[in-house]
C-alpha cells in the first residue's frame, strides 16, 4: 500500500527507496520494485552504523524495513 504523501518505491532485492520515476535501482541494478513497503531507515555512515551492519546495507541511502 503506497503511503500518502510519500512518492517512493522500494527495490525488492536491496530495499532501497527511490522515486517512482526510476526504472532501475541505482544500488543493485534490479528492475523489480514495489510500492507496498513499511518503515524507513536512513543510513548516512555505513561504516559506523550498527543497523547497517545488521541489515547488511553497504551504501548510504533510504531503505524500507519491509517490502511486500
Amino acid at each position: 500500500m503506497r503511503k500518502v504523501g510519500i512518492s517512493l518505491k522500494a527495490c525488492r532485492r536491496c530495499k532501497l527507496l527511490v522515486p517512482l520515476k526510476f526504472d532501475s535501482c541505482p544500488n543493485c541494478g534490479s528492475h523489480d520494485f514495489s510500492t507496498d513497503w513499511v518503515g524507513m531507515i536512513i543510513i548516512e555512515d555505513v561504516e559506523r552504523s550498527i543497523l547497517a551492519r545488521k541489515l547488511d546495507i553497504k551504501k548510504p541511502g533510504k531503505y524500507a524495513l519491509k517490502v511486500r
